[in-house]
């Protein structure tokens, strides 16, 4: 077996990049050279998976790998606007070969006999799957973390929690173990694991990627499928490629963005969330700060309401509860005869506990739950973009939101820290979350833009401008 040395570090930084085929190329460059000819995709997939191998046991991101099998693709034709370039899927989704484990230990997943839906979708930009990345149980935290199994890792400190749900793609893409990893957003999980790891993450609006199996069948349907990548070029064009896959005519094209746009912008600014938590204090400065930057570039920014009062908090709070009570009560169906819901972890069995007691809520809740639709698209007569933090308070430690402490103060710390995102998903408007900034700990610390259903184009265009007017640190030059 090949030895592998030590993953890169300065202090506490844990990455993967070296002088090898990958580089420190983004997945469009990659791309263009594996078209090029100048790499092949066997030395692409070949780096991909040593480097894998290197933060492995400092990152513990990885669900499945699928190594055999990427060397064996990699030497078939590759077609797309990512061909060849390496990734992952985020292992709640049905990919052939491969268990779809949810992140639990409750059932024993058997290998899935196709591609689900959306990841044929993926694959047709044409990347090339290491594996699976790991999640919280079902999808339910805002930290990869277990009751009983090592946590995934922030690579840009392995103390702290890469986010959720999507933590183990994007703790891979920001060690450099691949450019692009798939990822979804039930109530921010694209969103929270890029802020938390310095990646651009975009939650494309509701019908703009094909759903699903299991998002098909939700009374309100809040999941986005997407990607989390760590430039906004390679967003842009993956949102082009799967756009050339499928588009939905109810939805405007968004086409391939590729640059700023010379319009200037009416900015609502949002600062604290209609939760009873405030936001703190370094992240308050730090959107502060992104609207200044707006201000500087030509941009109109002033102070704005949220769009929804307290009411929505405790409403999708009861759909979460709904989610957990579906999979609890159905889980031999759905996952397998040996589901036990006595296995699941205190916040899957909180979350459904909780939603028995207030199961006659239920239709209330889903009318006011729809009803977010049209009150988001209100403020959007008067606002082009929303910026809020993406996040209420600074990325924690591992073990703060960890599923092992009880129910209630785990859902506390949720509820007060995922205060903004849930929004986007019961609303199905778009949003985008960028590492603009850091905290005092040297973590990134991201804003988060929103837009008009179907507006992508609109936070792509403000994307590019403030990645080039203020790049984000790299994690290869973190100190």
């Amino acid at each position: 077996m090949t030895e592998f040395s030590n993953p890169a570090r300065d202090d506490t930084v844990v990455h993967a990049f070296r002088d090898d085929a990958l580089g420190d190329l983004d997945a469009t460059g990659l791309a263009a050279r594996i078209a090029a000819g100048e790499v092949s995709v066997r030395e692409v997939t070949e780096a991909a998976i040593a480097r894998a191998e290197s933060v492995g046991p400092a990152l513990n991101a990885l669900a499945f790998a699928d190594f055999d099998r990427a060397l064996t693709e990699a030497d078939r034709p590759h077609e797309g606007a990512f061909a060849g370039v390496p990734t992952v899927v985020k292992d709640n989704v049905d990919v052939a070969g491969l268990p779809t484990q949810h992140g639990s230990v409750a059932f024993a997943a058997q290998p899935a006999r196709v591609d689900s839906d959306f990841v044929t979708q993926y694959l047709s930009t044409g990347v090339l799957s290491l594996g699976k990345s790991r999640l919280p149980e079902f999808g339910f935290s805002a930290s990869t973390e277990f009751m009983d199994a090592e946590a995934v890792h922030n690579p840009w400190n392995p103390a702290f929690s890469p986010g959720a749900s999507s933590g183990g793609s994007a703790a891979l893409v920001a060690a450099g173990v691949v450019p692009i990893a798939h990822a979804n957003d039930g109530g921010g999980s694209i969103r929270i694991p890029a802020a938390a790891c310095g990646l651009v993450g975009l939650k494309p609006s509701r019908g703009r990627t094909v759903p699903d199996a299991m998002d098909k069948t939700l009374p309100i349907r809040i999941i986005a499928q997407g990607a989390v990548t760590r430039s906004v070029r390679d967003t842009a064009r993956w949102m082009a490629s799967a756009e050339r896959y499928y588009r939905n005519p109810a939805l405007p094209p968004i086409r391939l963005v590729e640059g700023p746009s010379s319009t200037r912008l009416k900015v609502g600014l949002v600062v604290d969330s209609v939760t009873a938590s405030r936001t703190d204090d370094e992240t308050r400065k730090s959107v502060h700060a992104t609207a200044d930057l707006l201000a500087d570039l030509g941009h109109h920014v002033e102070e704005c309401p949220m769009p929804v009062n307290s009411s929505f908090v405790e409403d999708f709070c009861i759909y979460w509860g709904f989610l957990s009570f579906v999979i609890s009560s159905n889980g031999k169906r759905m996952l397998g005869p040996d589901f036990d819901r006595d296995a699941t972890d205190n916040l899957t069995r909180g979350l459904a506990a909780m939603y028995r007691r207030n199961i006659a809520k239920t239709p209330r809740v889903l009318y006011r739950l729809r009803r977010t639709y049209r009150e988001y698209a209100q403020i959007f007569q008067k606002y082009d973009v929303i910026l809020s933090p993406t996040l209420a308070h600074t990325t924690p430690e591992l073990g703060y939101l960890s599923p092992t402490q009880s129910f209630e103060e785990l859902f506390d710390k949720l509820i007060a820290y995922t205060a903004f995102t849930p929004l986007n998903n019961a609303s199905g408007g778009p949003a985008i979350s960028l590492p603009l900034h850091e905290t005092s700990r040297g973590l990134p610390l991201a804003s988060h833009f929103s837009a008009d259903h179907g507006d992508e184009r609109t936070l792509l265009e403000l994307a590019f401008e403030l990645e080039q007017a203020t790049p984000w640190r790299r994690i290869q030059d973190a100190r």
